[in-house]
């Protein structure tokens, strides 16, 4: 695996690539890499002829207060992770590398990019959509690999794609979980043993809520509120419950295929998320 720290080396290497005909999937993370991760890779290598990745925990989409600090750092690892998983091409480059002295430009992508996450991490998205912009322009991808957990960021960045006109292929993955159910994340190792057990109420709730659907609930008012006071009742603080558009992120009266359903909470001082699409075959509980 060849590890490049530069933009100009990373825009070279890629260019070379592209004019031998190789297609390039790209998975970029912040490290700390979990099996979530490696799905994406997993996908990628499948898909492509060359897969990249990269590592920067990206400044810019941190608000202050938030964890950057003490984000988890562990490149070695995830060095190893990656190799063992056949990547061709790291590309880890450092914030000033990223932002050298002088940047100014900032990609914000307006009203989807206010909702959800973007509502309660004020600048989020746009530090998100600025050092995607940065990494897709650098690295030129064919196709481009996200987790489904991060549903809000997949319409912020679809909706900067479009709007900008990247020939890249954006492709979601199915949410990994570990085996008691809790979406993976990489602030999991924040959580206590206690804290664990506590955060497994947002999937059950979620599923709680599938449940209903399936059942023949459609109002979103109802799904919501149930959700709510579950949640409510395990004591987890919660930033938001939406049944949303999956594209627009707006809120929906009821649900049909492929509405999401989100959930963003704190448990203890950690910020969790996770989400389910209503199935394709929502339409066959209404015969």
């Amino acid at each position: 695996m060849r590890i490049v720290k530069t933009v100009a080396e990373m825009q070279s290497v890629c260019r070379e690539l592209r004019m031998k005909g190789s297609s390039l999937g790209f998975v970029p993370t912040m490290g700390a890499l979990h099996e979530g991760h490696l799905s994406l890779v997993r996908r990628a290598r499948s898909e492509c002829d060359t897969v990249v990745a990269s590592i920067f925990v990206n400044p810019l989409q941190f608000a202050p207060g938030e964890d950057f600090a003490k984000y988890p750092r562990t490149f070695e690892t995830d060095r190893r992770s990656l190799e063992a998983e056949r990547v061709d091409i790291l590309f880890a480059p450092d914030a000033a590398e990223m932002y050298p002295n002088g940047s100014v430009t900032t990609v914000t992508v307006s009203e989807v990019g206010d909702r959800l996450d973007g509502a309660s991490r004020l600048g989020h998205f746009t530090g998100v959509a600025t050092v995607v912009a940065k990494l897709f322009h650098v690295v030129g991808p064919t196709r481009a690999y996200f987790g489904q957990k991060d549903a809000a960021q997949l319409a912020v960045l679809r909706q900067m794609v479009r709007d900008l006109n990247f020939d890249i292929e954006l492709v979601g993955c199915a949410i990994v979980r570990d085996t008691d159910g809790l979406a993976l994340s990489s602030r999991n190792r924040y959580l206590s043993a206690a804290e664990r057990e506590q955060a497994l109420v947002l999937h059950r709730t979620l599923l709680r809520m599938e449940r209903m659907i399936t059942e023949g609930e459609r109002q979103s008012i109802k799904l919501a509120q149930t959700g709510l006071e579950t949640l409510n009742a395990a004591g987890i603080h919660v930033d938001y419950l939406a049944i949303v558009d999956a594209n627009t992120l707006l809120p929906v009266k009821s649900v049909e295929t492929g509405t999401l359903v989100a959930v963003a909470a704190h448990v203890g001082s950690t910020r969790l998320i996770d989400n389910f699409l209503v199935a394709r075959d929502f339409a066959l509980s209404e015969v």
